[in-house]
């Protein structure tokens, strides 16, 4: 690894000048007394393009930085979920078009689903798997190299399972937005506790995204 892009620990009550919004939430805040980014959603807020139901959605909350390098980003986010598909993570963004989130989705008391969703050419891709619990701890990490992304969780940010590799249909140079989101595509007001985001660069070897 390089240097570091982004070090935002939520330790002071504003943002790195290096973060901007996209659809900001109504209601957020910085807690001091637990170092972490503390926003509830809004309603009918997701991110989704066309596959299986038709649907279009792109006005979920996105905390992000732009950046032009070769990164990982990585998170820890516990999320409280009122309603059917809340969820929260990581996300990069080139476009409406082409982008990719990871997060845990809300869809029983005690069911949820744990996975990536890859967008390429206007069409969104979602892979999952079941998890048995929905109020949890998560780290989520994310590395691009070039025109390919690398999607990871773990449950105690030691441990990195892998859920995804995908191709992005984006120049191998292109800039692209990178950070935290939330979503209550049927409800509204879920909690979710950032306790950090980090994005440090990554050279062009493959290798390193397994680092």
């Amino acid at each position: 690894m390089k240097q570091v892009l982004l070090e935002e620990r939520f330790g002071d009550v504003k943002l790195s000048n290096l973060l901007q919004w996209r659809f900001e939430p109504h209601h957020w805040l910085i807690d001091k007394q637990t170092s972490q980014l503390i926003l509830k959603t809004d309603p009918k807020t997701d991110f989704w393009q066309k596959t299986h139901y038709g649907f279009e959605n792109d006005n979920g909350h996105f905390l992000y930085m732009k950046t032009d390098k070769n990164f990982r980003m990585t998170t820890k986010v516990k999320a409280l979920p009122n309603s059917k598909y809340d969820h929260a993570g990581l996300m990069i963004r080139y476009s409406k078009d082409v982008w990719v989130k990871t997060s845990l989705e809300y869809i029983t008391y005690n069911l949820s689903k744990l996975g990536a969703v890859v967008t390429n050419q206007g069409y969104s891709d979602w892979s999952t798997q079941y998890v048995k619990d929905k109020d949890i701890e998560l780290y989520f990490r994310i590395s691009r190299i070039a025109q390919n992304c690398y999607i990871d969780f773990s449950w105690d940010g030691e441990e990195w399972m892998q859920m995804r590799i995908a191709h992005l249909d984006i120049p191998d140079d292109a800039c692209i937005s990178a950070g935290l989101f939330a979503c209550s595509p049927q409800g509204k007001g879920q909690s979710v506790h950032f306790d950090f985001l980090t994005i440090a660069e990554l050279s062009s070897d493959p290798n390193e995204a397994y680092l």
